[in-house]
């Protein structure tokens, strides 16, 4: 059999919606900088998405470019961001955040995920630090749902890490790379307006999910961070054609497309999950998304290389490897149940 692409999952194009779409208007002229009717359209969609009128939306390229971004224009410049020591932004953005001069402050990870009871003793510890004038101070907090290890956080969690950022005015900042794959899990039961309620900015992964590129961030208060779009602008990170983007989210947006589109992924997944376990296979760890982590030895992982090409996550040995497979919107159905067979 061809082998089967699940090594990350935005290898695909774009949803068939999005490339008609782009094409019906290429076109067509347009302002720039995202003050076109297109851009327009989708900030309106997703505002009534997520049952937040008020909200400020903007559209970036990537996630990497949309960190970057947000964490630099909510830190004063003696501030660090508190997040997983597996966050993407402190293991796979290579250093970016540092880079733009804010500090990365990590915490231990259950799962890909920090608690509400951490972040407070984190904060404790700062307050009653006698050399706190001489550290990097908390001013944020950064989650991903789902996390880099394809787990959710549950609207409980959510809902104490967000008392928990009020209480120590911290903003409440949610990567949402991958989000059209906690939308569709049954697992999940946060929403994005939960996310809206509940933080003070996330995005709307558009790369991962069916678009060609694209992350929308949301502001529910916009008055959090004045003149966002010219900190976008410094940082780089303003598309002059930001049309390409504003239609991208338009068509995402249009009949509820994001909310169902990581089905698909869930669905393939989950059937890659039982035919892995009822081989007696290992699993790393469990995530009920769009992610399978596997430990295989050697002799395994070679077999598997047949049939899939997969992403390294880590050695833990000299005789074991944990690859991650990622399922996608557009993952074939008839390619895993071939490779259901195969193994």
């Amino acid at each position: 059999m061809e082998k089967i692409m699940l090594a990350s999952d935005y290898q695909e194009g774009a949803h068939p919606q999005i490339m008609q779409r782009l094409m019906a208007t290429n076109l067509l002229a347009t302002p720039g900088y995202g003050t076109d009717q297109f851009c327009a359209e989708a900030r309106d969609k997703i505002r009534a998405a997520c049952a937040c009128p008020q909200a400020a939306v903007h559209f970036l390229l990537g996630g990497t470019q949309t960190n970057a971004t947000v964490i630099d224009a909510l830190l004063r410049s003696y501030e660090g961001v508190i997040a997983a020591d597996s966050g993407h932004i402190s293991v796979h953005e290579a250093g970016a955040i540092e880079f733009g001069g804010h500090k990365v402050l990590t915490l231990p990870h259950h799962l890909g995920k920090i608690s509400a009871d951490a972040i407070a003793a984190y904060c404790e510890n700062n307050l009653h630090d006698g050399n706190r004038e001489h550290m990097v101070m908390p001013g944020m907090v950064y989650i991903s749902q789902p996390t880099e290890y394809g787990t959710l956080y549950s609207l409980a969690e959510l809902t104490a890490i967000s008392e928990v950022c009020h209480r120590y005015h911290l903003p409440l900042y949610v990567d949402g790379a991958r989000l059209a794959y906690a939308l569709a899990c049954p697992a999940n039961d946060v929403t994005l307006p939960d996310l809206a309620r509940l933080t003070a900015a996330f995005y709307i992964g558009g790369t991962k999910c069916g678009a060609l590129c694209g992350e929308a961030v949301v502001i529910p208060e916009p008055t959090l961070i004045p003149h966002f779009f010219t900190i976008i602008k410094q940082h780089g990170a303003l598309l002059a054609k930001c049309r390409l983007l504003g239609i991208q989210f338009a068509a995402l947006f249009t009949d509820d497309l994001y909310l169902h589109i990581g089905e698909n992924a869930i669905t393939a997944a989950d059937q890659l999950r039982a035919a892995f376990a009822a081989h007696g296979c290992q699993f790393a760890f469990n995530s009920p998304t769009n992610q399978i982590f596997l430990t295989l030895t050697n002799e395994e992982k070679a077999h598997l290389d047949k049939y899939v090409e997969s992403s390294f996550w880590e050695a833990p040995d000299a005789n074991h490897t944990i690859v991650r497979l990622a399922t996608s919107w557009a993952t074939p159905r008839d390619k895993i149940a071939e490779l259901v067979q195969n193994l």
